[in-house]
């Protein structure tokens, strides 16, 4: 394969990053320049968060970002930014919440749409290649999101503004100190135990997503 078939993410220092880099999509990493770039050809931003560790994470690139014609529409009406959740866990987290309250649900892939200043307006986790089992097919809300940020803009950054001032008010509860008793972290602890899967390692069912945050209580 020639470097003139390959995207960006072929130079990125994560190896989730990089195996998206025959991807048709124009991708771009985290950072200011992507930003800068929907700012002044006026676009929003699509966002996908995932991990090497995530099943459907590699489902969606198989089926949509590997699709020449998803491809041209993203890079089209969009400034593509695709992320290791692993490598920028602070970026993920708060769109992850930021998206929970949009969709009501979280997880990854994370696919999120934001403004030119980074604020999210519509988000969800894994969409099909074709509508199925109630899910729009990624194509679909592909051209619904960029036809409402072109032709309904107040809308768009309204939606925006409202999700960004939950979130801001959800952060703002963090760290906030409290009494703890102790036989409630000996009751979490107990609820988590019995969630090991003894048999095949790990918590819960498939898809065994790790909890670091429950780990860290338990050791």
């Amino acid at each position: 394969m020639s470097d003139k078939t390959l995207n960006s993410l072929s130079r990125a220092s994560s190896s989730y990053l990089r195996s998206a880099m025959h991807q048709p999509i124009h991708w771009h990493e985290w950072g200011q320049e992507p930003f800068e770039k929907a700012k002044r050809e006026n676009k929003p931003i699509l966002l996908d968060s995932g991990a090497v560790w995530c099943h459907w994470c590699h489902v969606m690139d198989r089926e949509s970002y590997e699709d020449p014609q998803i491809a041209a529409l993203i890079n089209e009406h969009f400034v593509a930014i695709k992320i290791d959740r692993d490598e920028r866990p602070d970026v993920d987290s708060r769109y992850q919440s930021a998206v929970q309250r949009i969709s009501g649900q979280g997880g990854w892939p994370l696919t999120a749409f934001l403004t030119p200043e980074g604020k999210p307006f519509y988000g969800g986790t894994y969409f099909p290649p074709r509508d199925q089992h109630g899910r729009p097919s990624f194509g679909r809300v592909l051209i619904t999101m960029a036809q409402a940020y072109k032709e309904k803009p107040g809308d768009v950054f309204e939606s925006a503004e409202s999700v960004m001032s939950e979130v801001a008010q959800a952060e703002s509860f963090t760290g906030k100190s409290g009494s703890l008793r102790s036989h409630l972290s000996d009751r979490s602890i107990e609820s988590e135990a019995k969630l090991y899967d003894a048999e095949h390692g790990g918590f819960r069912s498939a898809h065994k997503f790790p909890h670091p945050s429950a780990s860290d209580l338990l050791m």
